[in-house]
């Protein structure tokens, strides 16, 4: 049995197939999903179909992964978080609680999109950007900078969400 320490002392984990990275025992990854050699799945995380956690990127907590959606960089995916379709999560990003990141969406830079916040269409979340609370960020969107928002609905098209 293979040990690995993820920040809380030594769990029984393994290095995954595709891409070498530490998995443990407790989490689900695809054959099919892509965890690089310096990424990390742990708790009860689960990363699906084409997804791929890549360079120090970490997926925890009860958070989901899948479709052709990438996590990677240094940043975090866990709580209770989606990340689905083809969205990326990048940079130092951090996704969590219950939000939900889906289609196109791009969450990079030190950006933050937790509660129950949703990302989806073509939205960009970048910088020091945090969305939160019940915030829905969709179409052709972008929230850069220091900008927050937590119970308003940002759009340049009208779709609805596909996040759910």
């Amino acid at each position: 049995m293979e040990t690995y320490d993820f920040g809380a002392g030594l769990v029984a984990a393994h290095r995954h197939p595709n891409g070498g990275g530490w998995v443990v025992d407790t989490a689900y990854v695809s054959e099919t999903a892509y965890i690089g050699p310096e990424a990390r799945v742990y708790d009860n995380a689960q990363v699906y179909g084409n997804a791929a956690v890549c360079d120090k990127a970490e997926v925890f907590g009860n958070a989901v992964v899948c479709g052709n959606a990438k996590v990677f960089s240094n940043a975090w995916v866990c709580g209770n978080a989606l990340i689905d379709g083809d969205a990326r999560v990048c940079g130092n990003a951090k996704v969590y609680h219950n939000a939900r990141v889906c289609g196109n969406a791009i969450i990079s830079g030190d950006a933050k999109v937790l509660g129950y916040a949703k990302v989806f269409g073509n939205a960009l979340i970048d910088g020091e950007a945090l969305i939160d609370g019940n915030a829905k960020v969709f179409g052709d969107a972008r929230v850069c900078g220091n900008a927050s928002t937590s119970l308003q609905e940002f759009s340049c098209k009208g779709q609805e969400s596909q996040c759910s």
